[in-house]
């Protein structure tokens, strides 16, 4: 069982990302998922949680306005379309899957793709 995360790189401010987190060992379509994000020196931190089905029930309000998060069951993929960068987003993502929630210590963690916003 294997959550990846991809897509993370170095953007400039203003600039856009889209992270990509693909299930390998079982299949997403029944588990919420969420993102997560972990700057350097600071706690962990929720930016989103997204139903089965798709309905997104949690933006960070750091985030709000400026992140999408999907999911492609099909593809057994969620994704993180994130506009509007900036230097205070750099931070290592991953994604979690879970059947109760998000961000639960019961939930698959994944491996995390580093995001750098910087001029």
């Amino acid at each position: 069982v294997q959550l990846q995360a991809s897509g993370g790189g170095l953007v400039q401010p203003g600039g856009s990302l889209r992270l990509s987190c693909a299930a390998s060992g079982f299949t997403l379509d029944r588990y919420a998922m969420g993102w997560f994000r972990q700057a350097p020196g600071k706690e962990r931190e929720g930016v989103s949680c997204m139903t089965s089905s798709g309905v997104v029930l949690y933006y960070a309000e750091t985030v709000k306005g400026r992140f999408t998060a999907s999911r492609d069951n099909a593809k057994n993929t969620v994704y993180l379309q994130m506009n509007s960068l900036k230097p205070e987003d750099t931070a290592v993502y991953g994604c979690t899957a879970g059947i109760y929630g998000c961000f639960r210590d019961d939930d698959y963690w994944g491996q995390g793709t580093l995001v750098t916003v910087s001029s």
